[in-house]
Formats: structure tokens, C-alpha cells, sequence
């Protein structure tokens, strides 16, 4: 049963450039302009209309753009939850400028050593992440750290959680890996990963969404029944000011807004793309986390319900919930 039938999230990709070079990851090898201010405050405007919730300002890496805190106080004003990831490079340099500004402040972090957490980034940014930690927490602002997790680093939990989270009271989000395109991410998550997985979300200062363990042992979105609602859950914009759907990993179609998002979405064109989710041949076995976990929000299913505790567990501590819900 669908709950929300409207879009909840924005992924606004405000540049496709990174100072680093994830392996994992193909976005940084992108040639890419900046989204411009006049496009962003339009479209937040039309974001609004559209009943989206929560933007999320990301790329690349975000603190790229110089003018993500502006873009940041005018989300904020119109009320929208805001979330930046960042792999922490230029944070200590923008922390000023941005406080106050990020509801969700993630600082990616894949390895207790800095060695291999700087190897796995291609850049050394262990160092700036731990930095960064302390500069929030003198500005008040309560950051997560958001772990990457792969078959290779699993056993690393325990260490960025003991070591790094407890003694910080920092949440510790753990974030399945996925596969998408052409880029791979080495052997996919075991059943005892897994299984594993799903324990550590059960621990205090932990953020596992368990539908993400559920819909992995399932073999992913299945396009005869689909799970995934990346479309009409979540609306994504490019640097270029395009509409890019179903979603950015895909990619099929992307249309340029041209000041008009709310009329472009609303448009037959795009509602007959929005059919589409979930059910194109690159569909099956999909688990990109970026639209599972949007897509479990706005229809009630057993996902939905495995989303829920964690869901919940995290939003009432960084107090966004009753906004979530208001709808």
C-alpha cells in the first residue's frame, strides 16, 4: 500500500568533481560545471511545491562548491532537512561557514588506520576526518560517521566504533556497498557479513537500516514486483540543471529544467518514466542504497517495516522526526 505519494528526497549533485579518487566510485571521473545559485533557489522552490522533505547536497564532494553554505541557509529557511557527506578534505577550512546549516552531517570514514582508509580514498584524508570531528563538536554540531562496508573492511567496525564514535558520542552509519554500472566493488557481501551486519545495527550509536540487510538476502529488486520507487520517491538534479531519471546511476533520461521542475515533473514524459522504476532489466537485483532507502519510506511493505525501528532510532536523535512526518 502506498503511503506517501509524493517525492521525499532531492539528491542535488552540485558538482560531479572530488578531490578524491574512491575506488569504488566512478562520479569523480566525470567532467562536471557547478549548479548555479539562480538554478538551486528555483528548484528549491519547486522541490517545495513538490512535497520533497529532505535535500541532500552532494556530488562529488559538496565543500567544492563555494557557495554550498548559501544554498544550505536557503534550504534551511524553507524548511527543508538538509544532509552533506563529505570525505572531510575542506571541512575544517568551511566548518565556520557551514555551522548550524546541515541537519545530517556525515563525515565518510572506511578504516581505522589511516593507511588503508587513505589508500581505499586515493587521497590522505584519515587525518582531516579526525580534525574535522573535533572542530564540529566545538561548534556544537553533531556529525556521523558513515562507513562504507565492504566484504575487505568488515572487521573494521569495531575499531572506528570503539575508537573513534564511543569516545566522540558520534553515530556510526553503516552503509552495505553496491555495485552499479561499471563499477565494481570486489566480492559482494557474504550471509555471515550479513548476518554480522544486522548485529551491529542492534548496538547503541549505530544507524543500520535492516531493510538493506533484508532486501540483500532477497537478491534485490526483483522487476516483476519491484521494491524500488527511486523515481516518484526521490527526485534527482545534475550540475547541468537537468532532471536525470529514474535515478542517477542509470541515468536514461535527463531533461533540462529550464526553471520549471515542478511543470517538468508533473509532465506526461516524465510520469511515463516514472512507470518505469524499478522494472528496466539494469533493475534486477538492484540494492543502491541511495533509493532503497526512500523508496521503503513511501509504501508500506515488509521493508517498510524492517526500516521502520531503524529509521525512527536515528531520527529522534538528531531530532528531524516530527519534521519528517509533517506532511
Amino acid at each position: 500500500m502506498r503511503l506517501i505519494s509524493h517525492p521525499v528526497l532531492c539528491n542535488y549533485y552540485l558538482t560531479y568533481r572530488c578531490n578524491a579518487t574512491c575506488s569504488f566510485c566512478d562520479i569523480w571521473e566525470k567532467p562536471s560545471p557547478y549548479a548555479s545559485l539562480e538554478n538551486v533557489e528555483q528548484n528549491l522552490k519547486d522541490l517545495k511545491r513538490l512535497g520533497v522533505k529532505v535535500i541532500d547536497f552532494t556530488g562529488g564532494e559538496p565543500l567544492l562548491h563555494r557557495q554550498l553554505d548559501k544554498f544550505l541557509g536557503i534550504a534551511q529557511n524553507m524548511g527543508f532537512i538538509t544532509t552533506v557527506t563529505t570525505n572531510a578534505l575542506l571541512y575544517p577550512k568551511y566548518a565556520e561557514r557551514l555551522k548550524g546549516k546541515i541537519d545530517m552531517l556525515h563525515f565518510s570514514l572506511d578504516y581505522g588506520s589511516p593507511e588503508m582508509h587513505n589508500e581505499s580514498r586515493g587521497v590522505a584524508c584519515f587525518d582531516h576526518v579526525i580534525e574535522s570531528i573535533q572542530i564540529a563538536k566545538e561548534l556544537g554540531e553533531r556529525p556521523d560517521i558513515l562507513m562504507t562496508v565492504f566484504e575487505k573492511n568488515i572487521e573494521e567496525i569495531d575499531s572506528i566504533y570503539q575508537e573513534i564514535c564511543l569516545p566522540n558520542q558520534l553515530v556510526l552509519i553503516l552503509n552495505p556497498v553496491f555495485d552499479y554500472n561499471e563499477t565494481k566493488t570486489g566480492a559482494p557481501l557474504s550471509l555471515e557479513s550479513l548476518n554480522s551486519l544486522s548485529n551491529w545495527g542492534k548496538k547503541k550509536w549505530i544507524y543500520l537500516n535492516q531493510a538493506f540487510i533484508a532486501l540483500r538476502k532477497n537478491g534485490g529488486n526483483h522487476i516483476n514486483q519491484p521494491v524500488c520507487k527511486a523515481a516518484s520517491s526521490t527526485i534527482v538534479i545534475t550540475p547541468e540543471n537537468k532532471l536525470s531519471l529514474p535515478c542517477y546511476h542509470l541515468g536514461k533520461e535527463e531533461i533540462s529544467i529550464k526553471g520549471n521542475l515542478f511543470g517538468i515533473y508533473k509532465s506526461e514524459e516524465v510520469k511515463s518514466l516514472i512507470k518505469q522504476e524499478g522494472r528496466l532489466k539494469e533493475c534486477e537485483g538492484c540494492v543502491i542504497n541511495c533509493y532503497m532507502q526512500p523508496s521503503f519510506a513511501v509504501e508500506i511493505n515488509n521493508y517498510w517495516w524492517k526500516a521502520l525501528p531503524s529509521t525512527l532510532k536515528y531520527n529522534i536523535r538528531k531530532g528531524t522526526w516530527k519534521r519528517l512526518i509533517n506532511r
